[in-house]
């Protein structure tokens, strides 16, 4: 005797095979609607200047490949329940494969927990767009840059030029430097014997000069800027300056501005403090 499957298979009909189609069509408009879903998740690039181009296109990448990948596991999920769906129309139940599926899930839930967390705080990640591939970072102690972003992990290149790997679910704080703007201070000493005014002078003197160089100014956002006395004691005052820069050049431009300082400072017999 013939199994029952083979005969329900014998005995297919027109009807059997307008439920296929029909299951076949509601998956395809179901991937359809899957993609341009993914596709929302997919930032253009759309900076004018040439670095933030550079940006913007790393972004762009980044969030494209996390649309493909939601994109392939939604059209594994779309084709396995079809799938699950058809086999009754060829006389087969799908209970057994259901809960099977079931119980690998559930199986895979509690020994991947971990695995789960990371993904899900790459996912958060990407869409959020806390940081992308090419950023400056900082996570706990360990200040570097984005040299691969995934849904799992994140590495980063220290200043030591050690490749630290962190787990996405891991980071709970995490500081970008690279977006809009980067800022530090300058702080100089000179002695108390040495005129206030004359010294302030000298120092927006030299900020005005860096602000004037055309090699330079592309860099700056903001300032330098003179803020005034920072701090003063027997040994001297402390004068702080103000730079804003364009992401991450802030410690050339703070090199640069100091070394112009020392020349001006020099060029007019004004002593820095002893001790600082």
């Amino acid at each position: 005797m013939m199994s029952s499957p083979l005969t329900h298979f014998l005995d297919f009909t027109i009807a059997n095979a307008l439920h296929l189609a029909g299951i076949l069509m509601l998956a395809m408009i179901c991937l359809k609607l899957l993609r341009g879903a993914a596709n929302k998740l997919v930032k253009p690039a759309s900076s004018q200047t040439k670095a933030g181009q550079q940006t913007a296109q790393q972004r762009e990448a980044q969030t494209q490949a996390l649309a493909d990948k939601v994109y392939s596991i939604g059209r594994q999920i779309t084709w396995i329940t079809a799938t699950l769906t058809a086999l009754p129309e060829f006389g087969i139940t799908p209970l057994p494969a259901v809960v099977i599926a079931g119980c690998s899930l559930l199986a895979f839930s509690f020994s991947a927990r971990d695995t789960l967390r990371d993904v899900y705080a790459g996912l958060q990640i990407v869409m959020e767009d806390q940081f992308a591939t090419g950023d400056t970072i900082q996570a706990g102690d360990t200040v570097g840059r984005v040299e691969q972003l995934t849904l799992r992990r994140t590495l980063v290149r220290d200043g030591r030029g050690a490749l630290v790997s962190f787990s996405n679910g891991e980071m709970r704080t995490v500081s970008n430097l690279s977006r809009d703007w980067s800022q530090a201070f300058v702080d100089i000493g000179v002695g108390t014997a040495m005129p206030l005014e004359k010294t302030l002078q000298v120092l927006e003197s030299a900020a005005a000069e860096l602000r004037s160089d055309a090699a330079w100014s592309q860099a700056l956002v903001d300032g330098p800027r003179v803020l005034g006395v920072q701090a003063y004691d027997h040994t001297g005052t402390t004068v702080r300056l103000q730079v804003r820069t364009v992401p991450t050049r802030q410690d050339e431009v703070c090199r640069e501005l100091r070394r112009r300082i020392q020349m001006e400072l020099q060029r007019q017999g004004i002593a820095v403090a002893s001790g600082r």
